[in-house]
């Protein structure tokens, strides 16, 4: 008996807002996204679980998502836009809408394990890579490069569920109020935009097969309290003792001793829309994001007291890049420290915020039986969202290869005993 085919493409469509709705429209990128210009796209899985026949999805399901999608890129219409990137500067990165641009929207049939990919033990990272939407192809027009920014993917497991991920929240505010033309260009110069160039330039893709695999990790409220405590005890000078300074300085210490490298880099996104000078309005359409940036040696992570360091570090850092009294610019973005750095061989970025709350997004289908973050498999590692069950559990996502993942999940188990 033949096997059936992992995917089945039902249909492929471009959803643009209704007519008339959007003129022309073209916004510049500040510094704070061209940072992230030439970064691999973010990939999210949202996994529902509902009876469903094929019937219903092709002629209920899939209907409901494009007129609804239409109606939501009339407020988001740079979602239907393209990224203009001038590879030779002769002009700033802009996104541009243009009326009849469209969301490159695919309907699918999966016959995959819908309960092995939404678990949260070790499962091979390709297997995942089959539900995420292609960008549709990047053209070299004239002087610049057109990139689409954003696409959509809904699958269908028989009598499982409907994934999807759609853009919603208050009203965007397109006005750009952070106004720093000078950190703008040396920005753009840090990225290497002129890279671009290559006549054949697309995104990057995630393709199998690959040695990596992915889990999800649960740090229970309980535990984070105690870990706090635990931390504060130890020390007590800290200014800077929250859940996420210390699930990280855990994390960190976990990753330490599933690599060999001589030295660490840890880096935590932070949301720089409060505290900028003046403070940036919370529906600002753009990147705000910082990082906050530590380095250690391994052996000072993976030693007797590892975690307590781990925790210093990240609590300090974390402390003087939040409570600066004249905004968290000052006079440089940190991101120039780290270009002038020599990087370290391992790497490890936090991905996501437990502010978003991903499991309250309920499209009528309830909440999302599975949150995965699949862009950590360009490098990001490690993924840290608000938990499905209880908001101030942690769920953490990592994506790390076979071997060093069977460590991973060694040390974290045993570091969880003396808590349980």
């Amino acid at each position: 008996m033949a096997s059936l085919p992992i995917m089945t493409i039902l249909e492929g469509s471009q959803v643009s807002p209704p007519p008339a709705t959007v003129g022309d429209t073209s916004l510049p990128l500040t510094f704070f996204d061209i940072m992230f210009l030439l970064r691999p796209p973010i990939h999210f899985l949202l996994f529902y679980e509902l009876p469903l026949n094929k019937t219903h999805f092709t002629q209920t399901i899939v209907p409901n998502i494009k007129h609804s999608l239409s109606l939501t890129l009339q407020h988001f219409f740079p979602y239907a836009g393209n990224l203009i990137v001038y590879p030779a500067r002769t002009q700033n990165p802009k996104i541009c809408y243009v009326q009849g641009d469209s969301v490159n929207v695919t309907f699918a049939e999966c016959s995959l394990d819908f309960s092995d990919l939404t678990g949260y033990h070790p499962r091979n990272c390709d297997k995942f890579y089959h539900l995420i939407p292609l960008l549709g192809h990047c053209a070299r027009i004239s002087d610049y490069v057109k990139i689409p920014v954003f696409s959509l993917q809904v699958t269908l497991f028989p009598s499982h569920v409907v994934q999807s991920f759609l853009a919603n929240g208050t009203l965007p505010l397109y006005k750009r109020v952070i106004k720093y033309p000078e950190l703008d260009e040396k920005i753009l110069k840090l990225v290497k935009v002129e890279s671009l160039n290559e006549i054949d330039y697309q995104p990057p893709k995630l393709l199998g097969p690959t040695d990596k695999v992915r889990a999800t990790f649960v740090l229970t409220r309980t535990f984070i309290n105690q870990l706090k405590t635990w931390i504060s005890t130890q020390l007590p000078t800290l200014p800077h003792v929250s859940s996420v300074t210390v699930a990280c300085a855990y994390i960190w210490r976990c990753i330490a001793k599933s690599r060999n490298d001589e030295l660490q880099l840890f880096a935590i996104p932070i949301d720089c829309r409060t505290r900028m000078d003046p403070p940036i309005p919370a529906a600002y359409f753009g990147n705000c994001i910082s990082a906050c940036t530590v380095i250690a040696k391994t052996t000072a992570l993976t030693g007797k007291y590892g975690l307590v360091t781990a925790a210093k570090l990240i609590g300090a850092n974390l402390h003087k890049m939040l409570a600066h009294d004249v905004g968290i610019m000052k006079e440089k973005h940190p991101i120039e420290d780290l270009f002038s750095k020599t990087m370290p061989k391992t790497i490890i970025s936090i991905s996501g915020t437990p502010k978003f709350k991903f499991y309250d997004m309920d499209f009528g289908w309830g909440k999302p039986k599975k949150l995965e973050k699949i862009s950590l498999d360009y490098g990001a590692n490690i993924s840290i969202e608000a938990g499905r069950k209880d908001h101030q559990d942690l769920e953490i996502g990592v994506c790390l290869t076979a071997t060093q993942m069977q460590v991973f999940v060694h040390v974290f188990n045993r570091g969880l005993e003396p808590f349980i």
